[in-house]
């Protein structure tokens, strides 16, 4: 007990820290745009850092990119905290004197949010405006001087000056662009986020981004057109910016954008997918555009992405063991990976999953259905044809003529670092279609708890909304295959399942699942951990040594190569070489980094893979005879677990009237289905009426 208040203690004094340093990070972009900051600050600074070593990209880099990189070192540090000292066992009710702050809110546009999010962003376009507006003011003291220099009419020089900060706001938007999509961050598990719960924010600030960019290009053309400057557009100046470079990394940002369209993404979506892959090619033109010094404003949270990305590379190398497969009547499949004892990830996380057969690029996340409690070797994952892909692998595993072997990829698993849901006195779970997949995780999760650490959990409703009959079978997969719990479990969980388009019990029985065994491959590995157990001091170990690696390259670079040219000017050397050696040394840094700790922990993992592997060997004659052991096991009376399962045909659930009658003081509401649902849902937990509703909604994939 005591060990564990000093974790507390300590785990708070880093949350405390991290928020002084972002305080300070972000008083750094308020006190930026103004004449104090120009005038007495970046004198005193520049003064105060003059370096033959870092020239004046060292200050930008001391003031907002080492800030962000320190606090991500310092949110390892705290989820290896969270991580040692979190039982899976997570008593105590909600603080009610904050649950106002996560009351959801329907919000136009934005869809389910809360107060905190709500407040969160008014601020954050509170701070663009600020920047924008101030920006404009500090410019516009400069218009007298332009003006007479470019023997041009005043309004025409202020419009230059408006259509530069359009540009420059929109690069504070791209500084927190990237943190969002690196799914294995440290910065948002702080934060009490996952990548997947965050990836609304990247939507976001990706529209208000690329809408200030586009006004920004747009706005110099017409600059240019009413000066008759228009050949300024195939510029590329060495030394200052290049206008080439910027009309090259906009249009790969439009492209990118105009596929981010609901529409687009929804019916061609390997267009949105390979689209994507053009922020490579935007990110490298937009620092050729504005340089490095003022592009090391936005490094850090592309730094830590590039981290994530390169880790995700990796481990994507790997060839995973995929054991075998569980077909379902209505074109539903469930995979079955083996994995190592020491991979642990909570319920409702995800996996990204490649089949080269299929495709070698696509990369397609689904959600986690099981426990790693529960199944300590072995990772489950429920697919329905829902796409061209999910159609394909449905084929190749579902046929008549089934393949003994498939090679698979996978990239993963991202989860939230903890969960609360016993917490609650009763969990009331709703979803919709594909939506069941993360409450089988979480039901899986509690039988663990309840049957074998025989600990009291929540009273569960499961409220499951099918368009047909077929789709029952889905809930065959809420037991595992094997390790499936004896009848003293104490589970109390009921289901009630809507069938919406029948309205009587179909004559012809549901089929039960049929299973399929793969054949192992010698080159095949369990999943594993990509940096082992202790991953989150291995991220912060990479952050730091591959920061320190480029900043000694960079200083190297710069003494010997660019001071004696340009001697701290900044006016000299060329732009386009600078910035493409800084991106150089930042790729080498964190490749030699990364991969270093990525060979350490591959070994050790190969070790215990070869445990596991042999005493899988020793008993795999026993396993062999008891695999019709396992199949009697599935067909074992699901009330074994359950308390009762009740079906509706022809008729969808009143929401309302269910949520409104729970009596427990503490419910918690967890929804995963269509939009329209979770809306609806929302809607009613927000209700002053329904103070014990404690609404969540989670993300799925399918």
């Amino acid at each position: 007990m005591a060990s564990s208040a000093v974790i507390t203690t300590i785990r708070g004094a880093i949350l405390l820290l991290a928020l002084i340093v972002f305080l300070g990070n972000i008083m750094m972009w308020i006190i930026m745009p103004t004449d104090t900051y120009y005038n007495d600050w970046l004198l005193h600074i520049l003064t105060a850092t003059n370096s033959t070593f870092f020239g004046i990209q060292g200050p930008i880099m001391l003031d907002f990119t080492l800030p962000i990189l320190f606090i991500a070192v310092l949110g390892c540090i705290y989820m290896h905290l969270v991580k040692r000292n979190t039982s899976i066992i997570q008593r105590g009710k909600r603080d009610e004197n904050f649950k106002f702050l996560k009351r959801p809110m329907i919000v136009k546009g934005f869809g389910i949010v809360n107060v905190t999010e709500l407040a969160l962003f008014t601020m954050f376009i509170a701070l663009c405006v600020w920047y924008y507006a101030d920006y404009v003011r500090h410019w516009f003291k400069q218009v007298p001087l332009l003006q007479m220099t470019r023997s041009e009419k005043v309004w025409q020089t202020k419009f230059d000056r408006v259509a530069i900060v359009t540009g420059t706001t929109g690069n504070l938007c791209l500084t927190f662009l990237f943190y969002p999509v690196a799914r294995k961050s440290s910065i948002l598990p702080m934060l009490g986020l996952t990548s997947e719960a965050s990836v609304k924010y990247h939507i976001w600030l990706g529209h208000i981004a690329m809408g200030l960019f586009t006004a920004h290009g747009f706005l110099y053309i017409v600059y240019w057109t009413i000066t008759n400057r228009l050949s300024e557009m195939v510029k590329w100046d060495d030394h200052y910016v290049s206008n080439i470079a910027g009309e090259i990394s906009l249009l790969c940002g439009l492209a990118l954008w105009i596929t981010t369209y609901p529409k687009i993404r929804r019916k061609m979506f390997e267009l949105f997918l390979y689209t994507h892959y053009l922020y490579i090619f935007f990110i490298i033109f937009f620092i050729m555009h504005i340089g490095i010094g003022f592009a090391c404003i936005m490094l850090p949270g592309f730094y830590l992405f590039v981290i994530d990305r390169y880790l995700r590379f990796l481990q994507s190398r790997q060839k995973v063991q995929l054991v075998s497969a569980r077909v379902l009547s209505c074109e539903t499949i469930e995979l079955n990976f083996s994995k190592s004892r020491g991979l642990n990830y909570t319920p409702t996380s995800t996996i990204f999953i490649n089949v080269p057969s299929i495709s070698k690029l696509q990369w397609h996340p689904f959600t986690i259905t099981s426990s790693s409690n529960l199944e300590a070797e072995s990772l489950s994952v429920v697919i329905k044809c829902e796409g061209s892909w999910t159609r394909n692998l449905y084929d190749i595993v579902s046929s008549p003529s089934s393949i003994d072997h498939l090679q698979v990829s996978v990239e993963g698993p991202y989860g939230p670092a903890s969960t609360h849901f016993l917490r609650h006195d009763k969990l009331v779970m709703i979803s919709g279609g594909s939506g069941i997949t993360p409450f089988i995780s979480i039901i899986r999760e509690l039988i663990y708890i309840t049957c074998t650490l025989k600990c009291e959990t929540p009273k569960i409703t499961l409220i499951s909304v099918f368009k047909n009959s077929s789709h029952l079978s889905i809930l065959d997969l809420i037991l595992p295959i094997s390790n499936t719990p004896s009848n003293s479990c104490n589970l109390d969980l009921q289901i009630e399942a809507y069938v919406t388009r029948e309205k009587v019990h179909p004559k012809d029985k549901i089929e039960s699942p049929r299973t399929i065994l793969f054949k192992p491959n010698s080159d095949d590995v369990p999943i594993s951990p990509t940096l082992g157990p202790n991953s989150w001091l291995w991220l912060a170990a990479i952050i730091s040594s591959s920061f320190i690696i480029f900043l000694v390259l960079l200083g190297i670079f710069t003494q010997f190569v660019v001071y004696p040219i340009d001697q701290n000017t900044n006016k000299l050397y060329s732009y386009t070489k600078k910035g493409s050696m800084n991106m150089l040394f930042i790729c080498f840094s964190i490749v030699v980094a990364s991969s270093a700790a990525f060979l350490w922990n591959k070994k050790q993992n190969a070790k215990e893979a070869k445990i596991q592997v042999l005493e899988e060997s020793i008993t795999s004659e026993s396993s062999n005879s008891s695999f019709g052991e396992d199949i009697e096991m599935e067909s074992l009376p699901i009330e074994s677990i359950i308390t009762s399962v009740n079906v509706h045909y022809g008729q969808r659930p009143d929401f309302e009237r269910i949520l409104l009658d729970v009596k427990e003081s503490s419910v918690g509401v967890l929804v995963s289905g269509p939009k329209k649902m979770r809306q609806d849902v929302a809607a009613i937990c927000s209700h002053g009426q329904a103070d014990n509703l404690h609404f969540e909604s989670i993300s799925f994939t399918w």
